[in-house]
């Protein structure tokens, strides 16, 4: 049961990060901030119209066709993701660098308290449905598809074991 318990502990603690990489990465999109509203709006009427929209997935496109050929290569997109992650890991240490050595010890990288009185960093608590201070194999496959429904994966089923 203690062995139960700690990997289920281990798996809480690996989710947690990926859904908090998850959501970092859904505010980024090829290396650039998600745009605020003004910024999508770009004749400043107040709406985002289609064409807006456009614009800038056109605009992401460009940058990410750095040799101008009107094609993506695998290189050029895994060249845009790594920007993309490196960026991510830059404003990662900003944000957690407590004592400013420019490095994440192993508590600057948990959840701290505001994030846990916000509602974030309870991946565990969030999966352990029937608060028994364990996650069962059902709670774990109820968790990985309501994360799957959050990404846009609306049709994925757990996999059965």
């Amino acid at each position: 049961m203690k062995k139960t318990i700690l990997s289920a502990g281990i798996i809480a603690v690996a989710l947690g990060g990926m859904i908090a990489g998850t959501a970092a990465l859904a505010k980024q999109h090829g290396g650039m901030e998600r745009p605020s509203f003004e910024q999508l709006d770009t004749n400043a009427d107040g709406q985002i119209t289609q064409e807006e929209m456009q614009a800038r997935g056109e605009a992401r496109f460009a940058m990410a066709d750095t040799d101008s050929d009107g094609k993506l290569s695998a290189e050029e997109m895994m060249a845009s993701r790594a920007k993309a992650g490196e960026d991510r890991v830059k404003r990662m240490i900003e944000k957690r660098d407590t004592d400013g050595d420019g490095f994440l010890s192993l508590e600057e990288m948990r959840p701290n308290g505001d994030k846990q009185k916000k509602g974030k960093g309870r991946g565990f608590e969030r999966m352990d449905a029937d608060k028994d201070g364990a996650i069962s194999k059902e709670e774990f496959d109820t968790a990985m598809a309501k994360h799957g429904k959050r990404k846009g994966k609306r049709g994925d089923k757990p996999e059965q074991n």
